[in-house]
């Protein structure tokens, strides 16, 4: 993935979303921030726990920006109308693509057109496992446009139009994409740089070598006749990186054989 040209965090502005119902123009955006654009019948589902901690920092900092767009607003004649019945029969309602259409086209508009620099992403139980690696990949964009289905999801030929990728949080199925969305917004936000303030903590965390992040402890020394284990008290360095290794390997062995067996020799 190419990277985007180095941001600006010299300057704020103030920019409102693509909504009637705006829910992030309070907030000040830095020059070039990351932006997630997300397309959902429930923008006030927004920006929810994205809101709190150190997300909800940055996004009140105007590190990165959130805009909820109501497909509602998109929606055909007086009543709005955003879905409509299965062709060949079937239960359930699916989203009409023309209203995707112009929705997606209003997120599109000012957006870099080539994928890599701003994908646009259907958050889809047929879709290809979200990893710590996509969240890395959406970092280095300018940022991304999120659609959440509801129903029985969307009209293929809104897919087979546009440039969207189809991910997936897990194998099961929510009633829509808005938790999926956030959760991965997060885990790609925090990768941001100044997001979390200390880079070299998401350099040791579960996922990024391929592996379970190792046990974690903390005062106090002794607990309940449980005591830390004395390499971590030590003050040796080399030992105590050589003990974090072995544990984060075995534990990867033990629970996640799958991210094992694909490590790289």
């Amino acid at each position: 993935m190419t990277t985007p040209p180095n941001r600006s965090h010299g300057r704020k502005s103030i920019s409102a979303t693509l909504t009637p119902q705006d829910l992030m123009a309070a907030r000040p955006r830095l020059k070039g921030a990351w932006t997630a654009k997300v397309l959902t019948l429930f923008p006030k589902a927004f920006p929810g726990v994205l809101g709190e901690s150190l997300t909800g920092k940055a996004l009140d900092e105007g590190l990165w920006a959130l805009e909820a767009m109501d497909l509602r607003s998109f929606g055909v004649g007086k009543h709005r109308n955003v879905d409509d019945t299965p062709a060949g029969g079937g239960a359930g309602m699916v989203l009409r693509p023309d209203v995707l259409g112009r929705a997606i086209d209003a997120a599109r508009a000012g957006t870099p057109e080539a994928p890599e620099d701003w994908p646009i992403v259907y958050l889809s139980p047929r879709g290809a496992p979200f990893t710590q690696a996509w969240a890395r990949a959406w970092s280095r964009a300018r940022g991304v446009t999120l659609l959440c289905g509801r129903f029985e999801g969307v009209d293929q030929r809104v897919l087979d139009h546009y440039p969207i990728e189809e991910v997936s949080l897990g194998d099961f199925v929510l009633t829509g994409g808005e938790l999926a969305a956030q959760a991965m917004i997060d885990a790609t936000v925090r990768l941001l740089p100044g997001v979390l303030g200390n880079a070299a903590s998401t350099e040791e965390e579960s996922f990024s070598r391929g592996l379970l992040e190792h046990p974690q402890y903390t005062r106090p020394a002794v607990w309940k006749g449980r005591a830390i284990p004395e390499v971590l008290m030590s003050g040796h360095h080399g030992q105590i990186e050589a003990w974090r290794r072995e544990q984060a390997e075995a534990l990867t062995r033990a629970r996640r054989p799958d991210l094992w067996a694909a490590r790289k020799p």
